[in-house]
């Protein structure tokens, strides 16, 4: 093999890794957000088993985070949680999940 073609699988294989990697740090922080929104809404431990689930699953409705910040957001709507504290509630779990990866 040339090494044209030794560095293109190099890459290939670091951006798997990354995106892997990208992928569980970001299901650890939905992980997190499910269990710090079933605190706030007082939800015993099979319910918030559940809620960490609709987290989880609102990730993949599409790209970035976005559709896990308008579930929290909605879910909170009666509990005074401004979208500042959402985003940066979200930010803090994702460099907590972040941490643990490395």
């Amino acid at each position: 093999m040339s090494s044209f073609e030794d560095r293109k699988k190099s890459f290939e294989k670091k951006f798997a890794h990354d995106e892997e990697l990208q992928f569980k740090i970001s299901a650890k922080r939905n992980k997190y957000i499910g269990e710090w929104v079933s605190q706030i809404l007082g939800y015993d431990d099979k319910k918030k088993n559940e809620y960490i689930q609709d987290v989880i699953k609102a990730d993949f409705a599409e790209a970035g985070d976005e559709d896990v910040f308008r579930k929290i957001k909605e879910d909170l709507k009666n509990y005074n949680k401004t979208d500042d504290e959402i985003r940066k509630k979200m930010d803090e779990l994702n460099e907590k999940a972040k941490s643990e990866f490395k």
